[in-house]
């Protein structure tokens, strides 16, 4: 049976205090917010998912989002270096439980910048999001690490939106999905299909045809279930007022040792 693990980290009491970008603030409660989050690690328990903890950090509000601070490749490990410096203290639990599974860890130096929220990998390609918080040198880095073990990095221009990954992600077959008027240049994707909801953009892909989805696009979860998917809603509300997404709340690792 295939190896699948995914890493989240709980969220801090400080949660409400988390950056935001491209949203008007609005009030986030704690309490319910991690209600969401055990609602959600649940969800992936359920359709096989191994979850790991990462040691928590109270003292970073946006530690939760946890895919932020690494880009794995196979069992290759590419600690980020997060574009907003006061986010680069949550990399450092992270690069210590990868190092416990046995992965290969690699690390954005400067002046390359790079959050994980930016990188969407369909097979061997991998889509890097330039210009917000990561830099063309990040994405040089990214194709010095994972170019040699047979990736095709491709930078996607990203403005609309705090990451690539919150504008696109992409179905089981390869199909990018996302909400167009947050895509710059939807042509940078082979197969596109827009969704009519942003946060319909966001799909974790659990296994065969299952798709982790948030509870506030269910009119994408209709069109994805048209299409033969099977949509597995989760309320992640208080972490969409934070810019969040279903993808960015875990770092999930399949066949590590392959």
């Amino acid at each position: 049976m295939p190896s699948r693990k995914a890493l989240v980290r709980q969220p801090s009491s400080r949660l409400d205090e988390g950056l935001v970008t491209h949203l008007e603030r609005s009030p986030v409660d704690a309490v319910l917010a991690l209600r969401q989050w055990e609602g959600y690690t649940t969800a992936l328990a359920r359709h096989g998912w191994e979850t790991i903890e990462v040691a928590p950090a109270d003292e970073c509000p946006d530690g939760v989002f946890v895919e932020d601070t690494v880009v794995m490749f196979r069992n290759v490990a590419l600690i980020s270096r997060p574009g907003a410096a006061v986010r680069r203290p949550e990399t450092a639990a992270v690069e210590e439980e990868l190092a416990r599974l046995g992965c290969s860890v690699n690390w954005v130096w400067e002046p390359g910048t790079l959050d994980g929220g930016d990188v969407l990998k369909v097979g061997d390609t991998v889509y890097v999001g330039q210009g917000g918080r990561t830099n063309a040198a990040g994405v040089a880095q990214v194709r010095a690490a994972f170019e040699p073990l047979g990736a095709r990095v491709v930078a996607a221009p990203v403005s609309s939106v705090l990451h690539l990954k919150s504008a696109v992600t992409a179905l089981p077959d390869g199909t990018v999905i996302g909400y167009q008027p947050l895509v710059d240049v939807p042509t940078v994707f082979p197969r596109f299909l827009p969704v009519p909801e942003p946060s319909g953009a966001h799909v974790v892909l659990l296994g065969g045809a299952r798709l982790l989805m948030a509870a506030s696009a269910p009119k994408t979860a209709e069109l994805l279930a048209g299409y033969g998917y099977e949509p597995v809603p989760v309320e992640i509300g208080e972490f969409e007022k934070l810019e969040g997404c279903v993808t960015c709340l875990s770092v999930r690792l399949r066949d590590l040792y392959v």
